[in-house]
């Protein structure tokens, strides 16, 4: 999802003058209420943010939704709950492929793994935070206390009140706030329409416009056995998206980079992009060549699949921007003019002035070590499910015994059931494709370290990587929960056993740890001590009225539905409907539609709005996000940006950058037309 630009000098005063653009993925309680009605004449209540806020929900899995029944309906993605959707299916039953409709709720498909999250309060809390930290305080001791304190007032509220407590991190350390939410993590399945036309176009037509694809799916939340009845919910519009009307999103972006600093973009750029872009280019390859070796083998890679083919091109969007001269000149412009605002207030440039040298310093350090870590610790065995739970398991008993403020952040008291429902999961597993991953990890470790390194040595022990990864993934029992509750039941059941995939995890446990902890303390200290001076040099040259980059936390944009000119110069129009589906239709993959499609086409209204785009400030983690008219009618969900749009994780730009919505009166259409869902439709008011 997107981000904004102003093609003025004045970039960064974005937080000073929000009015200039509909830029702004804003907190629910700084929500620009007179810019709004400056602009478009329309006044929000507080009591129509409220009902936003309850009627959202964030998926844990990585996106966003909403509550749209008085029975706990749940409306998101096909792509947010593909994981759950490919977890359910089976040989037999391939729901991905097939789609699913539970006609009743005897039918639902309980999720194995899945948590949806409703934030209940917002507190800021800088001054727990920061307790014990000094001026004279240094970086890495600062950062250390601030987590330990993270930990003890997540814990605090956990207990308090039995709901997930997260400390949030905003405005690059500026301000910490704690947000309380009820959690629900009994998911069940309610509806999904097949892969080929939820997804239609595939990744040649990801990140693209026009876009023709019903990327919805229904679930519903329960609770002590019994659907939940939530407070709120959003209601449908009975005539659904217009050209030009004012739209609401909220959602859940997942992370920006507008205040990073050049030094920080440049990094990304000459580094982790490109780290990024090649270990996804050579693992979407080989899975598509094991997945065309036979049908299952393509079923069981399809999920990871899809990830690392999104994640490989939403990163080559991002590295677009940050190679885009005009993009990096404004960015550098913007900085300069506040240095120079530092630089000419003697008491500014004594309190801020030398905070660049020191991200500048913390960056070189991190190049020396960013591979490494990366390998080893911060993304090891990248897409393996086995390595995962091995590395919890391995780690869970250490770090329940050590004091919460000392813990891994995984395993602190707030953040502990999240990860015992993931490691106690009865997803299945594949050993056929976490063979492929591991070799595949095991290659990129040769080819950046080489054999001679200490621990690929000690990983490899002579073999070559496939047959390392046959070695670790056929002498593990972990893919049994059973084995793992076992295992996890004390330290000494996991220092005894012979398990291979366990030992994996332990021969990289002593250098990860050593790893993660070098970026403490001389990365992640420094770049948190900095950026939230940054931040609050930044309050004192332009004022408080800004937006924090995005956190994964709950965020409202608002904006128009608008077409544009592509740059070509080809007028593209403000949304797609049915007939262009059909004509674009191949018949080739990933061109073709489901059979339910094809005998339906006579039953559809084929003019009715399907997709359509909007100017709406959105990024990665919106994915779901309920779309609203201004009476908080459901119009829309977003789905996805187009590839001009990706570079707006540094900086917003909307002259041809736009989010992708599906349009509520296509998904009823559809409903109505194509699945005959008739039960849905009644509880969802039509």
């Amino acid at each position: 999802m997107r981000s904004k630009l102003l093609t003025l000098p004045l970039v960064l005063l974005i937080a000073a003058l929000p009015g200039i653009a509909d830029e702004g993925m804003w907190l629910f309680n700084r929500f620009p209420k007179e810019e709004l009605k400056k602009k478009y004449g329309v006044t929000l209540s507080d009591d129509f943010l409220q009902h936003l806020q309850m009627s959202s929900v964030r998926f844990n899995s990585g996106g966003s939704g909403s509550f749209v029944s008085p029975d706990g309906m749940l409306f998101t993605n096909h792509h947010v709950g593909a994981e759950c959707i490919y977890k359910v299916s089976t040989k037999e039953h391939d729901y991905v492929k097939d789609g699913f409709y539970a006609k009743s709720r005897s039918e639902e498909k309980a999720c194995p793994d899945l948590e949806v999250n409703i934030l209940l309060r917002i507190e800021t809390v800088n001054d727990k935070v920061n307790a014990g930290v000094t001026p004279a305080t240094s970086p890495a001791e600062a950062n250390r206390l601030r987590q330990a304190n993270i930990s003890k007032i997540e814990s605090d509220c956990n207990k308090a009140t039995s709901n997930r407590c997260d400390v949030v991190t905003l405005y690059s350390g500026g301000q910490y706030d704690l947000y309380e939410y009820k959690k629900y993590t009994d998911i069940r399945l309610v509806f999904a329409p097949e892969e080929s036309v939820a997804a239609f176009g595939g990744d040649p037509d990801n990140f693209t416009y026009p876009r023709y694809c019903l990327d919805f799916a229904l679930f519903r939340a329960y609770e002590n056995g019994q659907p939940v009845k939530p407070k709120h919910h959003l209601k449908w519009s009975k005539t659904g998206a217009k050209d030009g009307e004012l739209v609401f999103v909220t959602g859940h972006p997942g992370k920006t980079d507008r205040l990073a600093t050049v030094a920080e973009l440049e990094f990304q750029r000459d580094v982790t992009q490109p780290y990024g872009l090649e270990i996804l280019k050579k693992l979407g390859d080989r899975l598509l060549a094991f997945g065309a070796t036979d049908p299952e083998n393509k079923r069981i890679a399809r999920d990871l699949l899809a990830t690392v083919q999104n994640s490989f091109k939403a990163r080559t969007g991002f590295q677009r921007g940050l190679t885009d001269a005009e993009l990096m000149r404004l960015k550098r412009d913007a900085e300069t003019r506040l240095r120079k605002a530092i630089a000419d207030d003697p008491e500014k440039q004594k309190k801020f002035g030398a905070i660049w040298d020191e991200i500048e310093a913390y960056v070189k350090e991190y190049r020396t070590f960013y591979v490494d870590y990366s390998l080893f610790e911060r993304a090891a065995a990248v897409g393996s499910e086995m390595f995962t739970l091995a590395r919890s398991i391995n780690r869970y008993a250490v770090e329940k015994a050590r004091p919460n403020g000392e813990r891994l952040r995984e395993f602190t008291d707030a953040a502990l059931p999240a990860t015992e429902m993931a490691m106690y999961s009865t997803a299945p597993v594949y050993p056929a494709l976490e063979e492929i991953v591991l070799a595949e990890w095991m290659k990129r470790m040769v080819e950046k370290l080489g054999k001679e390194h200490v621990l690929v040595a000690r990983i490899l022990d002579g073999r070559t990587p496939e047959e390392a990864a046959k070695y670790y993934v056929r002498g593990s029992k972990i893919a049994d929960v059973a084995e793992r509750k076992k295992l996890t039941a004390s330290p000494e059941a996991v220092t005894s056993t012979d398990d291979t995939m366990i030992k994996l995890a332990r021969l990289l446990d002593a250098d990860g740890r050593a790893l993660y902890k070098r970026f403490q303390d001389r990365v992640e200290a420094v770049q948190t001590s900095s950026a939230s001076r940054i931040a609050q040099a930044r309050f004192a040259v332009y004022g408080a009225n800004e937006y924090p980059d995005a956190t994964f936390t709950l965020r409202l944009t608002y904006a128009p539905v608008k077409g544009y000119v592509n740059a070509e110069g080809k007028k593209i129009p403000w949304a797609t409907d049915f007939t262009g589906l059909y004509t674009r239709a191949t018949g080739e993959e990933p061109f073709t539609l489901p059979p339910s499609w094809k005998k339906s086409k006579d039953a559809l209204r084929l003019k009715t709005p399907f997709d359509f785009v909007s100017t709406a400030d959105t990024h990665g983690g919106n994915s779901g996000s309920p779309t609203v008219n201004s009476k908080g009618e459901l119009v829309g969900i977003l789905f996805d940006g187009n590839i001009e749009g990706l570079p707006n994780q540094y900086l917003y730009r909307d002259k041809m950058e736009r989010s992708v919505h599906v349009a509520s009166q296509g998904i009823v259409e559809a409903l109505r037309s194509v699945y005959r869902a008739h039960t849905i439709l009644q509880e969802i008011g039509f």
